[in-house]
């Protein structure tokens, strides 16, 4: 029979458990682990509440934007007459140190042919000099042509009822005058007539003139200078008609 002391050995006494013991501290923060699948998209949210009441706007300059935008037009057409009138005649012109000179063959009357070359901004032509009557008696040789206007005409009668000559710009003929010898002897019409315009003819003689007869004529432009009076000029003042 085993004794008490072999029984212990094989079935252990049972004693009673003890107190629980403190909580531990916290562990270390372990790794992050993968990032998860992308969720599905979220509902439509509630509308939100309307915004305040912006500020009036202000008020639209449109004259004046219009009146800028019709002024560019203008200057656009004059540039376009501009350029069309040097494409027509720049090959043409004839000039001296301070002019050019241009052949128009437009039939017109005096006082029509006058205004035409305002409008293309010059003037009759006004031969001052010999040079300047020869130069412009070879143009209108050259062109074929056995008569022209030039910026010679009559002026109104003076004391002795007689009329006589100036140029276009009303300066008096001095120190050069083209009449023929036969023309010479009336170079003062009298005012009755109608014969108070001249015409240069290819010879480079001066001729009386019906100022009703239509014929082409000569316009003169005064060559532009750059400021401080420097050199010459570069093309004729060009205006739109």
């Amino acid at each position: 029979m085993p004794t008490a002391q072999q029984m212990t050995h094989v079935f252990p006494v049972l004693r009673a458990s003890g107190d629980s013991g403190l909580k531990g501290e916290v562990g270390h923060t372990g790794k992050m682990g993968p990032i998860g699948d992308k969720g599905s998209k979220g509902g439509t949210g509630l509308e939100g509440p309307s915004g305040l009441k912006g500020k009036p706007g202000t008020t639209c300059d449109c004259g004046r934007y219009r009146k800028v935008v019709g002024q560019l037009d203008v200057n656009v057409g004059k540039l376009r007459n501009a350029v069309k009138f040097v494409k027509n005649v720049i090959l043409g012109l004839k000039e001296t140190e301070e002019r050019y000179y241009l052949l128009v063959k437009e039939p017109k009357r005096f006082r029509e042919a006058s205004m035409n070359c305002k409008l293309r901004g010059g003037t009759l032509a006004m031969p001052k000099t010999s040079n300047t009557n020869h130069l412009m008696a070879d143009y209108v040789s050259q062109a074929g042509l056995t008569r022209v206007y030039i910026g010679v005409l009559a002026q109104s009668k003076d004391t002795n009822e007689t009329s006589t000559y100036v140029y276009a710009d009303s300066s008096p003929l001095q120190g050069f005058a083209g009449w023929s010898q036969e023309e010479e002897l009336s170079s003062t019409v009298a005012p009755t007539t109608n014969s108070s315009c001249v015409e240069l003819l290819p010879t480079g003689a001066w001729s009386h003139a019906e100022c009703d007869a239509t014929m082409f004529f000569i316009c003169e432009f005064p060559k532009s200078r750059r400021r401080g009076g420097g050199g010459r000029g570069g093309t004729p003042a060009l205006a739109s008609s």
